[in-house]
């Protein structure tokens, strides 16, 4: 069953920044872009590096480990198309951010 879990808080994703958490046993991370909230799964299919250590500029995220970027906004890799990794349906109510944990 598809159950909404908290997250996190606004206050602690301000716009630009990148949030590493655990939901659901996930290990996902949430990206705050110009105020719209983003999760995706953390672990880069690459070679297993931190998406969420890396760099943002825009909608894009660069992995830490090898420069391997994706769209926030979908996981699409736009580095190798057969490398896109899940992402998730985020909801903000008041200032809590809540992710949708989909099968």
């Amino acid at each position: 069953m598809e159950k909404p879990l908290k997250v996190a808080t606004t206050r602690e994703l301000p716009p630009g920044r990148i949030k590493v958490v655990t939901a659901g046993g996930r290990w996902m991370a949430l990206f705050n872009v110009a105020g719209a909230i983003y999760a995706m799964d953390n672990e880069c299919p690459h070679q297993g590096g931190p998406i969420g250590d890396g760099s943002i500029k825009g909608t894009v995220v660069s992995c830490p480990w090898h420069l391997w970027q994706y769209d926030v906004t979908s996981g699409k890799c736009l580095t190798n198309p057969y490398a896109n990794v899940r992402s998730y349906p985020v909801q903000v109510s008041g200032d809590e951010i809540w992710v949708t944990i989909t099968s």
